[in-house]
Formats: C-alpha cells, structure tokens, sequence
C-alpha cells in the first residue's frame, strides 16, 4: 500500500487541507503513477462544494491527472516504469455491458467508477488527482505522446475528450460550419480541435473580450451574443454546435442557428432543465443531443490527435496551497483557461 500525500475538504463550506490518503497495494494489473499535474475541472468544485449533491467527505478531487509510471503490476503489459500517463474521468466499468464492449465506458449500463467521489468495485472509496500518487488499472491509464508536455495535457483528459468526442462523434471537418458557445475552460479548447479537424469554426460568447484569443486558437469568426443582431445575422447558419457553460440559456435562440439536420450538443450542465419549444426541434430537422467524455480508445485518439497537432490546453499553473484561490477564480470566470496544480507542491 502507498500512502499519498493529498489536498481535499472536509465539507462544502470547508477549505482545501492537506493530508495523507493510502492507495491500494499494487495488484498484477495496476499501475502505480506518480502524479506531476492535475488540472481543476468545474465539475471538481460543484463536487467538492456539494453543488450537485451526493457529495462524501472528505473528498480529494481531480480527474485531468498527468503523471509517470513509477511501478507496475506482474502482468501488466502496455506500461513500464518511466512512462508518461494520464487518468480521466473514470478508473473502471463493468467490460461486459454493450456500452464497454463498445469501447464507450463512460456510458457503461453497469455502473461507471468516477476517479473521485465514487465506489469501486472493491467497495473501497476513489480519490483524485490532488495527490502525490494514484494506482490505477493498466485498462483506465492513457498513454502521453511525447509531443505533448505533462502540464498542457492534464486538462486535456477532461477538458480535451469532452470537446473531441462531440466534434468526431457529429463530423465536424472540411466541409462544416461548428459554432462553440463558451471561451473558456472547454471552449478555448474546443475552438483548437474543431479547427484542426478542418472545420470553419465560429465562437458564439458573451462579449469581444476574448476575441483576439479566439482567433489566435483557430476560430475563423467570433460573435458576442449580447448582440440581439448576432442571432439575425446567424439564423441557419451551423451544422453543428457545442454549448460549453453550464448555465440557462435560450436554447431556442440558439437552435435558430442551425441549418437543415443541424444539431446543438448540450456539453454544460445547468442548474435547471433545459427548456426547448417542439417547433425549434421541428423546424429544419434539428436535433438537440447530449455527450459526454469518450472512452478509453477516444480518450487516447484525442491524444494522439493533440500531440500530432500541437494542442495544448492554455493554463496557469499553481501550487496546492492555492487551490481555493482558484476555485473563486474560476466561479469568477477569472483564468485564461485552466487552472493546473504542480502536485510537486503538496
């Protein structure tokens, strides 16, 4: 058993504190990792703040996980010592349900484990990236390209595969016309992998504020949506769209942006239920749908993908002590674009 040092909370309102958490003694098919970086997701904070409920403490959060194989298992066969890794969203699933045979494990009809805040399968607790050290099975870990650095990719396995699944999965490419809604966390990078995919990519956001950004990342056009005119100027316009925040809008507004058979992908998740009129659906054929991360084999193609054409996350890379700080930062809409804790500092 390796006993990690780790930052969590004790409570919604509590702050981050450090302390140490045991890992599971090595079995033959994990893989132990030494953790460089871990990236802050939103979804760290509404489970660390109990936002959305079910929340148990203490709790270390953490699923973007970037790190190098320090021990491996006697029948692992895909790691050895001294290569670089990452961990997502989840570490297990069932491997038997149509969802896994699929290679989709994170639609697993069994039940998928969160990297954090979850139960395994050994009924033990899971516990994140806030950590020195984390063992997972050699199936869950993904592999990263040398192309990539280890502190630009930890929110890729997050941030990165929520993006990539729903623009492969819908074919964003030549061809296409993608709107992305949102310039931040997911968004900056959603607007990186649509237009390496080849597709005309327009970022719908709130203002101009991050316009130049925008453009620099790849998108060929940018519209602030408190503009009541951008809604005119783009009625019918996009094959596809990915909404990136997690906060109400009027999705009716934005389905009018769709062409024939266009679809809008709901990426963020509101506090309230989405609320859509049936004649936006069936005016044009439009589709309203949902994603999620992708699985393992997806996860690792967006890698590839990212290294082959030099995508990184745009971050700001802090210590462990200044994980609240950060957490205010975000709510504040306050980073450009992805907070990354050096876990040399816990």
């Amino acid at each position: 058993m390796v006993t990690a040092a780790a930052y969590a909370v004790t409570s919604a309102e509590g702050p981050f504190e450090k302390t140490t958490i045991d890992r599971r003694e090595l079995g033959p098919l994990d893989v132990l990792i030494e953790i460089a970086f871990a990236g802050i997701c939103h979804s760290d904070i509404h489970t660390a703040r109990n936002e959305w409920g079910g929340t148990r403490y203490p709790v270390v959060p953490g699923h973007e996980i970037a790190g190098v194989v320090s021990a491996v298992g006697s029948e692992v066969t895909k790691y050895q010592v001294g290569d670089r890794v990452g961990v997502g969203c989840f570490v297990d699933s069932c491997g038997e349900c149509d969802a896994c045979r699929a290679d989709e494990e994170q639609y697993c009809f069994d039940r998928v484990t969160g990297t954090y805040n979850a139960t395994g399968r050994d009924g033990e607790r899971t516990q994140g990236g806030y950590s020195t050290h984390i063992v997972v099975t050699e199936r869950f870990v993904l592999s990263i390209p040398d192309g990539l650095e280890l502190d630009v990719a930890a929110p890729l396995l997050c941030a990165g595969i929520t993006l990539y699944s729903p623009l492969a999965h819908w074919g964003a490419g030549p061809g296409k016309k993608v709107a992305v809604i949102g310039m931040g966390g997911l968004g900056h990078v959603g607007v990186k992998i649509a237009h390496a995919m080849g597709a005309e990519v327009t970022v719908l956001s709130q203002s101009l504020g991050k316009k130049d950004d925008g453009l620099k990342f790849g998108a060929d056009h940018y519209y602030a949506t408190s503009d009541p005119d951008t809604f005119r100027q783009l009625r019918g316009k996009f094959d596809l769209i990915v909404n990136t925040v997690s906060v109400n809008l009027d999705i009716d507004a934005y389905l009018s942006m769709l062409a024939i058979n266009g679809t809008l992908v709901e990426l963020g998740l509101p506090e309230k239920p989405i609320e859509v009129r049936a004649f936006s659906l069936a005016a044009n054929r439009r589709s309203l749908a949902g994603s999620m991360v992708g699985g393992i084999a997806q996860t690792q193609e967006m890698l590839n993908f990212c290294a082959e054409h030099d995508i990184g996350a745009e971050i700001e890379v802090i210590s462990a002590g200044e994980i609240d700080d950060a957490y205010d930062r975000v709510v504040a809409s306050d980073v450009r674009y992805r907070f990354v804790i050096d876990t040399a500092t816990i």
